[in-house]
């Protein structure tokens, strides 16, 4: 047996109301969890870059990092200047 519903126009527009207001909490940026060191990963996700242009960046010198036990750590500081265009680190 189905049920038939009918949805208003005011259903679609509460529910296009809580879908923007999740979309803007997903993308707005965790301030409890703000972390001042990331790991490459992170690094290359945010930079939009590969691997091998990340370790350019650090053999270059134009990206500091801190090795601990093998895993590689970034400023997010200094990754927050390369995203604001104040050093370009590669060329395209």
């Amino acid at each position: 047996m189905t049920v038939n519903e009918l949805i208003t126009k005011e259903d679609l527009r509460a529910f296009k109301a809580e879908l923007l207001e999740e979309m803007r909490s997903m993308l707005q940026p965790v301030r409890a969890e703000h972390k001042q060191w990331i790991k490459s990963q992170e690094v290359r996700r945010l930079l939009g870059i590969s691997p091998g242009t990340l370790q350019n960046l650090r053999v270059n010198g134009t990206l500091s990092y801190t090795k601990i036990g093998g895993i590689l750590y970034y400023k997010q500081q200094d990754i927050a200047r390369l995203l604001e265009g104040k050093e370009k680190p590669w060329k395209g």
